[in-house]
């Protein structure tokens, strides 16, 4: 009998799918009426209704949007001010043809000004640039600057895990905190779930202040768990931080079983753009502590020497703007005779899809990269559920097939890159705290089109006719997912 629901009575099966019933079509019409995306909100309510019990569940954990101005102010960190008033200064320079741009920055100045209008992104000069294009260099220069580390190391990161290579970190962290280093550090409470209370007792033992980015307790859950910080950020001294697709884990230098190496992509940076990457971390620690730090041992002044011209803009749900969303289109939209894309994971709102098939059908020679194996099954579906649609556009679309690739870059007509942590999908465009950087550089991005002409020679192109012919349960299988892709 304890088998089975038998034992339930009918009446109480009645109440219970009635109550359902009910609870479904009061959070459809919430859905309806908090006027989000016509595709989010329509995605939502087929996931309610295609699979009603892991609809409502998925829903009440990742679907709702409460008042995001008031969950996550800013307000009373100056240093965020400060870095505002420059950005604004900048554009009013810009604006009265004042501000003389680096050549490579002039061609793209409305991305210029597009981020400092959305995000208060201060164009920085005097930079040097490393591309980091594996796991072993990343965690080499990494570990190596905390080594060398006087005052203070930040970090944050999406997925911390108790492994070989957590550990390394771990015990770096322990023991330069006990040298007498500040080292503040930010893990997302969903993406580092699996974290030990041992690994964290042990950090805050050696004196490392590690803090938890909205903690989520079941079975008391937030909204707030919807919102992920998704950023990989590390400052060094205030003088070199590094930013990009690489978590600290086990497989991001060993590959996946079945799949095979991990590819991708992290980016080092020494110069005024490090100041940058500080006031996110500044932001995002002032939002869980309260607490702010100030002074030259944190943020160096900025120099505007020659060098490098860098870009660096943060978005999430405190963001007035899909700022990183918003830039994404405006450098496909400005590509004048190439772009190529990396991401791991496709599922692009529909301005993005849009301004992929007009860039390709204006005679722009437009390249994406995406993975033929992926490390979620529901995400490879997704993935290839937009890739019809972009061939007929004349978008040439490439599979990865040395591993798994997940690196997250745009390269512009051989002047403008963007590296970073936001996948080409919804939530990383529309929902989680994400950072990237704008880099407006021929030689940098010479250098990271080097590094995709060789990731093209571990790949296959798709050929428009073949894909028509893959089997009808592929099809299938991406119809259904492409439904879902909003919220996935």
């Amino acid at each position: 009998m304890w088998g089975s629901w038998s034992f339930l009575h009918p009446s109480l099966w009645g109440a219970i799918s009635l109550l359902f019933l009910i609870t479904s079509l009061a959070i459809a019409i919430i859905v309806i009426s908090e006027k989000r995306s016509p595709y989010k909100t329509a995605a939502w309510i087929l996931a309610l209704v295609l699979l009603p019990v892991i609809g409502l569940v998925f829903y009440l954990v990742f679907g709702q949007e409460y008042r995001k101005k008031k969950m996550f102010s800013r307000r009373g960190l100056k240093t965020l001010g400060k870095f505002r008033s420059l950005s604004s200064r900048q554009l009013r320079k810009l604006q009265a043809h004042e501000y003389l741009l680096p050549e490579a920055a002039r061609e793209k100045e409305k991305l210029v000004k597009l981020l400092m209008n959305n995000s208060h992104s201060l164009l920085t000069t005097g930079n040097r640039l490393r591309i980091l294009n594996n796991g072993k260099n990343c965690f080499n220069a990494i570990f190596g600057a905390m080594e060398r580390a006087r005052h203070h190391i930040h970090l944050e990161y999406y997925i911390v895990e108790d492994d070989e290579i957590g550990n390394r970190l771990k015990d770096i962290l322990m023991r330069k905190s006990k040298e007498g280093v500040e080292v503040r550090m930010i893990i997302d409470d969903v993406g580092s779930w699996g974290l030990s209370r041992k690994y964290i007792r042990e950090l805050k033992s050696a004196g490392v202040d590690v803090r938890p980015f909205m903690e989520v307790r079941f079975p008391r859950l937030t909204p707030r768990v919807n919102y992920r910080n998704h950023r990989k950020i590390v400052v060094v001294d205030g003088v070199i931080g590094f930013t990009g697709g690489i978590n600290v884990a086990d497989r991001y230098l060993k590959g996946l079983p079945g799949i095979g190496p991990w590819r991708d992509t992290h980016l080092q940076v020494e110069g005024d753009a490090v100041a940058y990457l500080q006031v996110i971390f500044a932001a995002d620690w002032y939002f869980i502590t309260k607490e702010s730090f100030y002074g030259q041992d944190y943020f160096t002044s900025i120099s505007q020497s020659p060098g490098p011209a860098v870009q660096i803009t943060a978005s999430g749900p405190d963001s007035d703007w899909d700022n990183i969303g918003q830039a994404f289109f405006a450098a496909i939209t400005g590509a004048r005779k190439r772009i190529a894309i990396v991401t791991p994971y496709l599922m692009p709102p529909p301005p993005i899809v849009t301004a992929l098939k007009t860039t390709a059908l204006g005679g722009v020679e437009v390249k994406l990269l995406i993975p033929e194996f992926s490390d979620a099954i529901i995400s490879k579906w997704c993935s290839f559920s937009f890739v019809e649609e972009l061939l007929e556009a004349g978008v040439r679309v490439f599979f990865y097939q040395k591993g798994f690739v997940h690196s997250k870059l745009i390269m512009v007509d051989g002047v403008l890159s963007a590296i970073g942590t936001a996948n080409l999908d919804f939530r990383s465009l529309e929902t989680n705290f994400e950072v990237t950087a704008f880099v407006y550089d021929e030689a940098f991005t010479r250098q990271l089109e080097a590094y995709f002409s060789h990731d093209l020679r571990n790949s296959r192109e798709i050929i428009y006719s073949d894909w028509k012919k893959r089997p009808r349960i592929s099809r299938m299988k991406e119809s259904l997912a492409h439904l879902i892709s909003p919220v996935i």
